[in-house]
């Protein structure tokens, strides 16, 4: 038997049983897809694209046709389009790949069928060379699918990304008026309430609401380091500044908790994002205030600094509070993660202070370093370049 020969046998008989070959393939996608079987190919010019694809696999065994396949865009728009049917239908991409391994099985299956069928033993080589021929076809379709499939799944992770960041600062920016004006409220009940069980009360009342407005403006931050600032406000300021501004924020804070807030004097210059630098001192500040040991006499917080190598500083934020556990130091910048459990130390919070400060880092072209011993204290060690990095 020629080599020809051969090829041109098996290229005919899958031309000729091109559409049993398509039930077959489709009988097996119905137990993979997450759909029902009238949907799997919902319209008949998506059916008609099985034995349409099973026919340019048939060409392709007659000589080796991977790059005129690869430039078929007529057949090419097909599986493209398959792509987009199973995005659509919330397959997943283990779902797409077995789909293509089952027309490839499907196929080989038949060759072997139609070789065993033969009355005399067919070359070994070119049983051989016809099977790699059908799965090189099949994975130049295969390719294609998953490409449009992948595609179009990233666009709706990244839609779904932007919606819940639209979400977010919506809803922080709608919550604050509110919350502002409960917080005053209370404030005014505290000073005019009788001592007693209604102080207790307002007390509560200031705690939570405290809670909530600390949370919201946290929430406000995280949606606004996720999407493109529309003014970076990148200038040469003092280190020492910027962190004097950020004490000045929390001072209220420090003194309900009888924390010292102290600043180094001989911080260095830097051309920065000013706005997230504050946020980032502002919040390694808040979480140091928050964990300071209430079972210290003196408790205090520092910012140091100074340079750290060629064209870098360092600021240092460090504390003598409760420290963080070891076991808990490769986890504190994720998001929604607290070092403490509630059964060992009541902090309010949900866990977004630090992730807030390794994103504002991190968007600064820096890196941040964490120390610590419990029961004795912690220091975390910010690294920023002290021009821009382009």
């Amino acid at each position: 038997m020629l080599t020809t020969d051969f090829a041109d046998l098996i290229s005919t008989r899958i031309r000729a049983e091109h559409e049993t070959l398509a039930a077959r393939w489709f009988d097996r996608l119905c137990d993979l897809l997450p759909v029902d079987a009238r949907k799997v190919f919902p319209t008949n010019s998506l059916l008609d694209h099985v034995p349409a694809l099973i026919l340019e696999i048939a060409g392709s065994v007659r000589e080796d046709a991977t790059e005129a396949l690869a430039a078929n865009t007529t057949i090419l728009e097909k599986a493209r389009e398959l792509g987009a049917l199973r995005h659509g239908q919330e397959a997943s991409l283990h779902q797409v790949l077995r789909e293509y391994q089952i027309l490839g099985g499907v196929l080989e299956q038949f060759v072997l069928d139609e070789i065993g069928a033969l009355p005399a033993p067919a070359p070994a080589g070119e049983c051989v060379r016809a099977v790699g021929r059908i799965h090189q076809a099949v994975d130049v379709l295969q390719q294609t699918t998953v490409e449009t499939f992948v595609t179009l799944y990233t666009s709706t992770i990244a839609d779904q990304h932007d919606r819940l960041q639209q979400f977010t600062r919506m809803a922080t920016h709608e919550w604050r008026q509110p919350l502002g004006a409960l917080q005053f409220g209370v404030s005014v009940l505290r000073q005019t309430a009788v001592s007693g069980q209604p102080v207790k009360t307002l007390e509560l009342l200031d705690r939570n609401v405290s809670h909530l407005v600390d949370l919201t403006r946290k929430l406000e931050a995280v949606a606004r380091l996720h999407t493109t600032p529309d003014a970076v406000v990148t200038q040469t300021v003092m280190l020492g500044a910027v962190a004097r501004e950020a004490v000045r924020q929390l001072r209220d804070m420090a003194d309900m908790r009888d924390v010292e807030l102290r600043i180094d004097e001989t911080l260095p210059e830097l051309t920065v994002d000013v706005g997230r630098l504050e946020l980032a001192i502002v919040n390694l500040l808040s979480n140091a205030i928050k964990y300071s040991d209430p079972a210290k006499s003196r408790r205090y917080v520092e910012i140091s600094g100074g340079p750290a190598e060629d064209g870098w500083c360092c600021l240092q934020v460090r504390d003598n509070g409760v420290g963080i556990p070891a076991d808990a130091l490769g986890s504190i910048f994720g998001r929604f993660t607290r070092a403490h459990n509630g059964a060992t130390l009541r902090v309010d919070g949900v866990g977004l202070g630090l992730s807030i400060v390794d994103d504002c880092v991190h968007a600064m072209h820096g890196r941040v370093e964490v120390a610590s011993v419990e029961g004795e204290g912690t220091s975390f060690s910010v690294f920023l370049p002290l021009h821009p990095i382009e």
